[in-house]
């Protein structure tokens, strides 16, 4: 069975497991309003659909995902079209003035939808390949697993545009706190192998067997009792929550937020276009 979507493509290739792939490869799968919202309805799907156990997010294309739409940010459309699709969520105040128009659609459409998808109460795995940038990690990180193509790279390039990391701030989870230091301050690259070592990917496979190696664990668990799975998945995540992860993604997004009004004030838009050049410069 397959669910048409404009940016996702919905289908449940084997027995007890639904998979989600993003499909704008013509952008390398940035995520505009729309991808995020639609991405968000099917997470729900596959949620609610009872004969589902394990939901796998993989992406068409040469790459996972580029990161944030800057085209729809650039034109000023992403407010109004987050009041279009939105569908979940309780913040309001997306056509305030100042900065509470940008903190509201952060706070829904990219940190809340993140933090949605991380407790979704079925196990989660990210078939990941090619390059996944900034934003992209918000994609990725909210999985329980992370099974990568050996041609992967993760990359957050928020510090070079004058940001403090993306607004999911997983870095200290998924990489302990030397490496998200250093992955931070330098925007640097991690290959596939390197964030295997740091423990922040599961598994990595070369890009011609991740979607049949990608399968077979989605089965092997999907044979599984759900209830035990998702009461499996809770437990960890309660772990992490009462060492104060949660405190620790707010604070982090607070700063993320005086970033962008920092850059407003100084340079009349959301990131540093100084940092921008010399980051061109460097390519």
């Amino acid at each position: 069975m397959t669910t048409a979507f404009d940016t996702i493509v919905y289908d449940k290739p084997t027995e007890r497991v639904a998979r989600i792939t993003l499909d704008r490869p013509e952008v390398r799968n940035a995520q505009n309003t729309r991808l995020l919202y639609e991405l968000n309805a099917a997470f729900d799907r596959a949620a609610q659909d009872d004969g589902v156990h394990v939901i796998i997010l993989a992406a068409n294309g040469p790459h996972f995902s580029s990161g944030h739409d800057l085209a729809e940010i650039e034109a000023g459309s992403a407010h109004d079209n987050a009041r279009a699709e939105k569908t979940v969520g309780t913040w309001c105040g997306f056509g305030c003035a100042g900065a509470e128009a940008q903190m509201a659609y952060e706070r829904e459409v990219y940190f809340g939808l993140s933090e949605r998808w991380r407790n979704i109460p079925k196990p989660t795995i990210a078939q990941v390949h090619g390059k996944v940038i900034t934003g992209g990690l918000m994609l990725v990180w909210p999985c329980d697993l992370i099974i990568a193509a050996d041609d992967a790279t993760f990359q957050d390039t928020a510090v070079d545009l004058g940001v403090c990391g993306v607004e999911f701030f997983n870095h200290p989870y998924e990489l302990g706190i030397r490496k998200a230091k250093e992955f931070l301050f330098r925007s640097n690259v991690l290959t596939a192998q390197d964030a295997l070592a740091a423990g922040m990917v599961n598994h990595v496979v070369s890009r011609d067997k991740l979607e049949a190696f990608t399968l077979e664990i989605a089965q092997d668990i999907a044979r599984k009792p759900l209830f035990a799975l998702k009461l499996a998945k809770e437990a960890v995540n309660a772990a992490q929550d009462a060492a104060g992860r949660g405190t620790v993604m707010q604070s982090a997004f607070g700063h993320h937020q005086l970033t962008h009004a920092h850059n407003m004030l100084v340079h009349g838009m959301l990131m540093d276009p100084t940092n921008l050049a010399a980051r061109k410069e460097r390519k």
